[in-house]
């Protein structure tokens, strides 16, 4: 983990762990209501990422709550639906966490406790929740980029990322693609909150250096597997044309000893719902 950013741990959680978390994923998109003028659709395309989430409440304030984002092009112009709804949710976030019990459970569950206390971490809180669906045909691809961009901590290095392969994830259905050892250059680009009276409400400073494609590796890895992410390692995956689906659900935490979080992360805790502890 120290030496690439990533460290890769096959069975980590149960099949019947990852059943439950789909079949609830299932009751949460069943009984989904988000009115037309909320609907926005996910992009980690800069441009596209400033007009969608960028222009949203909806998103900016997500942080405390579970909400629904779409993948491109199910909606029309008055956001009605031109496919199933359960076909066409990009991601659920940002706190399934702290908000749902079967996903509680598994985000403080004594082997990820453990874990932590195996990489040192000595108080981590959880930052953010996300189930990602990666949809058959349309899952969208995720640029390369780096999580402390979204999540700024002064000193870096205190953001790590836990990501659930919830059913087989592979080179066919978007996999991860990493590039080892590329944590430790530290970050060139961040999302921060907009000054108030801004087109947007989020903006980037900074940008995100054109990688060479040769350097990625593929981390294909069984339903049930773990992914440990460093925070500043760079990561991407592509678009899942595959007819199966890349069900994840990944969860964000920080090491808060002698951390600040950036006050112009879009994702800020709140008096409802501060950073819950790790370990419980």
């Amino acid at each position: 983990f120290h030496k690439d950013g990533f460290l890769v741990l096959e069975q980590f959680f149960s099949s019947e762990e990852c059943d439950s978390m789909r079949s609830q994923i299932q009751k949460i998109v069943a009984e989904m209501e988000v009115p037309p003028h909320c609907r926005t659709e996910f992009s980690t395309r800069e441009k596209e990422q400033l007009q969608a989430q960028g222009s949203s409440d909806y998103f900016l304030t997500s942080g405390d709550k579970i909400r629904f984002f779409f993948e491109k092009g199910v909606l029309d112009e008055k956001g009605n639906f031109l496919i199933p709804k359960e076909k066409s949710v990009s991601k659920i976030g940002h706190a399934l966490h702290a908000h749902d019990p079967v996903f509680k459970q598994i985000t403080h569950s004594p082997k990820v406790q453990e874990l932590g206390r195996k990489l040192g971490l000595e108080r981590p809180v959880v930052v953010q929740s996300m189930y990602i669906f990666k949809q058959p045909g349309i899952g969208g691809e995720v640029t390369p980029h780096q999580d402390a961009t979204f999540l700024h901590t002064e000193p870096l290095g205190r953001i790590l990322g836990f990501w659930i392969a919830l059913e087989d994830a592979t080179q066919d259905n978007g996999c991860l693609w990493f590039i080892p050892g590329s944590h430790t250059n530290g970050i060139s680009r961040r999302m921060v909150r907009a000054a108030s009276g801004a087109s947007t409400c989020v903006e980037f400073v900074g940008s995100e250096p054109a990688y060479d494609d040769k350097q990625f590796i593929p981390l294909p890895i069984s339903k049930g597997g773990l992914i440990l992410i460093h925070g500043e390692v760079v990561h991407k995956s592509e678009l899942n044309s595959s007819e199966s689906s890349r069900h994840v659900f990944t969860f964000h935490v920080m090491e808060a000893k002698g951390t600040t979080w950036s006050k112009e992360n879009w994702l800020q805790p709140t008096p409802e719902l501060p950073f819950p502890s790790l370990y419980t």
